[in-house]
């Protein structure tokens, strides 16, 4: 199985849809046995979910997202974990593990964004 987390400096970046990174992890009978963090070629929010399925994620771990990007997602078969934030490869950890504390209600309402204040991640604009 592999589970895509956004990424920047070693951290749960916050808002999918501008993540420039993911970190892939490859998970084989329950232990995280390989990883690699890779760019997203620049793609924005509509392209992303076919983007990681065409790896063959299966599950996300993020902060912030929109509800357009949950469908696309969802619809191509990714479990989305959001409202998490912290070192990514220890909640990639906690997800395996069963024990990933995440927020199913946070949400990232990019157009309502002020003065660069994006709350994404933290459960409410």
């Amino acid at each position: 199985m592999k589970i895509a987390a956004t990424y920047e400096n070693g951290e749960i970046f916050q808002h999918f849809g501008h993540t420039e990174q993911f970190k892939i992890y490859e998970v084989k009978n329950g232990k995280i046995v390989g990883s690699e963090v890779v760019g997203n070629d620049g793609l924005g929010h509509g392209a992303l979910a076919g983007y990681l399925k065409s790896m063959g994620v299966e599950k996300l771990v993020c902060g912030g997202i929109g509800g357009g990007a949950r469908q696309m997602l969802g619809g191509m078969g990714i479990e989305v974990y959001p409202g998490v934030s912290g070192n990514a490869d220890e909640q990639v950890e906690r997800l395996v593990s069963g024990t990933l504390d995440f927020d199913p209600e946070t949400t990232c309402h990019h157009h309502d964004h002020h003065e660069g204040s994006c709350t994404c991640g933290r459960g409410s604009q």
